[in-house]
This record gives C-alpha cells, structure tokens and sequence, in this order.
C-alpha cells in the first residue's frame, strides 16, 4: 500500500471492481454448472424474489411492504420496456457497484480512497452487489450524498439522499447523519448558523420520501405503522431489549445450533462480529470528534441491536464507509509497524476473497446468506 502512486488510484480500483465482479460471475457459472439451476433461479434467491414480486403486482402481500419501492419500481421500469427484470437488477447493481467505488475513492482521497475501495469491493458479502439487491443502489447514492455534502452542495446532496431513501429504510439514518454534518460542519463568514439551517432544510428532499411511502402504506394498507408491522411479521423484527436481542442471538451460534443446516451458526456468528466491528467503528470515530460518521454507522448498530436478533448486519456493513476509510488509512498511514500494517491488510484481503466465493456460493444456491 506504500507503494500506491496518487496517479495509480484509479487504475487500481477499475482493476478491483473488474477482478471482483469477474470472480463472482466465476462463482455464478460454476453454481449453475455444478448444480444444473437456471440462471434466474440463482440469481433471484431470498429477497430478489420479493423485489420481483412488487415489481410484477405491486404490495399484494402484506409483509412485503417491509421494502421499500424504488428498486420494485427500477425492475417495474425494466420489464415495462421489454428488458428481463433480472438481468436489469444485476445490472443496476453491477454500475451501481462501480459509483459507490468511485465515491468510497472520492472520500478517501487517491491513496486511502483506493484501498478502501479495493476492500470494500472484496467485502465477505459483496455478492449482495452484483445481485438484484438494494445494497449497490444505496451505497452509489449514499456515499455520492456524502461526497456532495461535504464539499457543501447540500442540493445535489439533497437528491441522492432521495435516492438512497427511496430504496431502504437506512436512509433515515443517512438523513440523521447528514443533518449532524450539516449542524457541526465548519462554515466560514458571519452567517454560519444561516448556512447550517440552510443545509438542514435541503433534507426536507429526502426526508419528504421516506413520508411519501408511509403515507402510501397508510391509504393502501391502513396504517401509518405498515413498515413496522411487515418487519415483524414478516422477519421477526420487532423491537427488544438489546440484551434479550443478544441472548436470541446467542442461541443461534453456540455449537449444535441449526444442526441440519450448519451453515447458518456461521452466518450468525458473523452477524455478532459485525455488531462488533459497528461498536469499534463507532466509538472511533467518537474519538475522532467525527460526530456525522459516529452517527451514520452508530444508529444502525443501534437499530440492529435493538431487533429480536442480529440479522443482516454482515450486509449493512457494506454501508458503514468510515470502516472502509479506518482500513484505508490503516493500511497507508506512514510510521513504524508499516510493513506489519500492509502485511495485515493483505492478509486479511485474501480471508476476505475465500469468503466472498462461500457467500456467493451459498447465495447461489439459495442457502440463506443473510
């Protein structure tokens, strides 16, 4: 990572974002080879089935309000115009993949921006961005919000923000997080507090469509609480107590756990590490005085420790991109240990690569993956 030239960055992160997506359609074709699925059906496992299904006929079944519309509409779109809605959803996040990178390299700068976006690209469930999933469409608008908000164009930021809401609940939290950047920003001249309400009120964009689908689920559905309710009926995931949360969970790991299928003691064993990781990045970045970015990644932390059990944490971290930037810094901070520092990066890059192809593998043949 020393040895990474500003010129280089990238160079090296279009090679990243190709190798990575090579080895996952790798992983797809050996799956469909080995096991004789069609393409379709490997492609469109767990919740790709539901996002095909809103797309095709709209909120007919009452748990699926839990997602929100903007993918639904995306593959709606699609399929309107001849296009095969699965394919158009991986290809949706395949580009989306490639400007969420671009972003992660944009925040980082050209040497900490390109191993953060190497890393990010090789994360255990980078599968979930190649897949019709929400992940790369949120993490392309989500970090570009962050890019434009920080250097203060708080209009554009304003509407990928809408983009990023438009398609997961998470973007609540993004708007939480921008309105923090926006009150403890540094604002030159006199009339700084003038600039902060300013940017505050450019959130009332994004904040006006995650209002907009409750709205939706209250005339169709009849209750202001529709989302709340298909979480829970649908997912089990109604609000406890955290420490009842992690008795659920721990459950769900201890040795024996899920005998006959011994593949998900595993997924929720690093369902826990992420919360974990969520922790550690939290309170660095409360160390750091990053009040935004505790705020990003410590309301989710929050949110999924406060659910019946640790579920789909290993693909929220996908979002979390001061990890990224922590790893990137980590990786290409000058000093002592720097050898060990790089050996530990790469050391952990080929873990991460032997755990994409076993994620990808299990998503493909529809073994639940979170």
């Amino acid at each position: 990572m020393r040895h990474v030239r500003i010129e280089d960055g990238p160079r090296l992160v279009v090679q990243a974002w190709l190798g990575s997506r090579v080895l996952l359609a790798i992983v797809f074709v050996w799956t469909l080879w080995s096991t004789g699925t069609a393409w379709r059906a490997a492609a469109g496992n767990w919740d790709v089935a539901h996002f095909l299904r809103i797309a095709r006929d709209g909120y007919a079944a009452g748990n699926e309000a839990a997602f929100f519309p903007g993918l639904p509409l995306l593959l709606h779109a699609a399929g309107a115009i001849g296009l095969d809605m699965t394919a158009a959803g991986i290809a949706l996040s395949v580009v989306g993949s490639a400007f969420a990178a671009w972003a992660l390299w944009r925040l980082g700068g050209p040497r900490v921006g390109t191993v953060a976006a190497a890393l990010w690209l090789v994360a255990p469930t980078t599968v979930f961005t190649v897949v019709p999933y929400t992940e790369s469409l949120f993490a392309a608008c989500a970090f570009w919000a962050w890019v434009r908000a920080r250097q203060g164009r708080w209009g554009w930021a304003a509407v990928l923000a809408a983009g990023a809401c438009s398609v997961r609940v998470s973007g609540l939290f993004l708007l939480a997080a921008l309105g923090v950047m926006a009150l403890t920003g540094t604002y030159e001249g006199d009339r700084r507090w003038v600039k902060r309400l300013t940017a505050m009120a450019w959130l009332l964009i994004p904040a006006a469509v995650p209002a907009a689908y409750a709205t939706y689920l209250r005339v169709t559905k009849g209750s202001w609480l529709a989302w709340y309710s298909a979480q829970a009926d649908g997912w089990g995931r109604s609000l406890t107590w955290p420490w009842d949360a992690f008795a659920h969970t721990l459950r769900a790991i201890v040795p024996g756990a899920y005998a006959d299928h011994p593949g998900w003691a595993w997924v929720f064993r690093a369902e826990v590490v992420s919360v974990a990781v969520g922790v550690v990045v939290t309170v660095a970045c409360l160390v750091g005085r990053r009040w935004a970015e505790a705020t990003w990644v410590g309301v989710q932390v929050v949110a999924f420790a406060t659910s019946y059990w640790y579920m789909s944490v290993t693909r929220a971290v996908l979002l979390w991109f001061p990890l990224w930037l922590m790893l990137g810094s980590f990786a290409t901070r000058p000093g002592k240990a720097r050898t060990a520092r790089i050996v530990v990066i790469l050391g952990w890059g080929v873990v991460s690569v032997l755990l994409v192809i076993w994620w990808a593998a299990r998503f493909f043949t529809g073994q639940w993956a979170s």
